[in-house]
């Protein structure tokens, strides 16, 4: 699934394809897309209205209209825009289309999802706050400090890992960034967020940021379905420390990456430079270790 540097990717590319440009033509094929809204209806509500700001929040983009109204896109798993000449009306069909949006200047922005996940909310200006700030936790990037992180997540008793996967305690960071993170913070995955260290806190505050600006940085990462709007892939996937690595050597230590699971998702971690702490290794060394979601 596309997470925060996949999004972000994605909102930079449609940006200066969308702002300023009004919607002359409303498609859409999939009802699931805008559930429980009528396909036809939504279609209409659209059409007339003016991208203002292409925005995000953790892994939603915001799609704000001139109106003050907002369409909120979520790609899920498999969603994706395509714009330029895939897109172009004399171009080959694309597979999986969901929606059509046809702009003033005659481009086209067409939206593809083959597991048919992905969804389009189109709200109204006083939902937007209640809707965003039920869902999700505070942006990772920008104004967020050591400290704050420390307070947002610092008392939790469930593990790590889970913790950074909770979109209402960091939004944003998902299965590839939480193990990259722990990676370069040197974290094991299944230490209770109550058990780190102020230090420790302050480390993976660092190793969070680091990890999505790197992703920003290199335009997310391309593991099977996700691409940007004009298609191209991103360039993360090349560079992963851990995630997807094991069995592999540890680019710090040598030793071999480890997969274990955390919340029900593949976890990818090094136990030399990631060592479970005593606690934890004594629970092993008596038995299968209890592997808790966000508490």
């Amino acid at each position: 699934m596309p997470e925060l540097p996949e999004v972000e990717t994605v909102r930079r590319a449609l940006a200066p394809l969308l702002e300023g440009r009004t919607i002359v033509e409303a498609r859409i094929d999939d009802p699931r897309l805008v559930q429980p809204r009528d396909r036809v209806e939504a279609a209409a509500e659209l059409l007339g209205e003016t991208f203002a700001v292409a925005d995000r929040r953790g892994k939603y983009l915001l799609l704000r209209l001139a109106s003050g109204r907002v369409l909120v896109v979520h790609l899920r798993m498999t969603g994706a825009f395509v714009a330029g000449a895939a897109a172009a009306a004399d171009a080959p069909a694309i597979p999986h289309l969901r929606a059509l949006l046809v702009l003033d200047d005659s481009s086209r922005i067409a939206f593809r999802d083959v597991r048919r996940f992905g969804t389009w909310t189109l709200l109204e200006p006083h939902e937007v706050e209640p809707y965003l700030d039920g869902r999700l936790g505070p942006e990772p990037l920008g104004s967020f400090t050591a400290a704050a992180f420390a307070q947002r997540i610092g008392a939790r008793h469930a593990p790590v890992k889970a913790v950074l996967l909770d979109q209402k305690a960091i939004a944003g960071v998902g299965n590839i960034y939480a193990d990259e993170a722990l990676w370069r913070a040197s974290i094991h995955p299944l230490v209770p967020c109550a058990d780190l260290a102020p230090a420790q806190l302050r480390s993976l505050h660092r190793a969070v940021r680091a990890a999505l600006e790197a992703g920003i940085e290199r335009q997310g990462a391309t593991l099977r379905d996700y691409r940007a709007p004009d298609g191209s892939a991103g360039g993360m996937q090349d560079e992963f420390k851990v995630y997807g690595r094991d069995g592999e050597p540890c680019l710090r230590c040598g030793g071999p990456i480890s997969k274990i699971r955390v919340a029900g998702r593949g976890t990818h971690f090094c136990p030399r430079c990631q060592p479970a702490p005593v606690r934890l290794a004594a629970d092993k060394a008596s038995g299968p270790a209890a592997v808790r979601r966000p508490s």
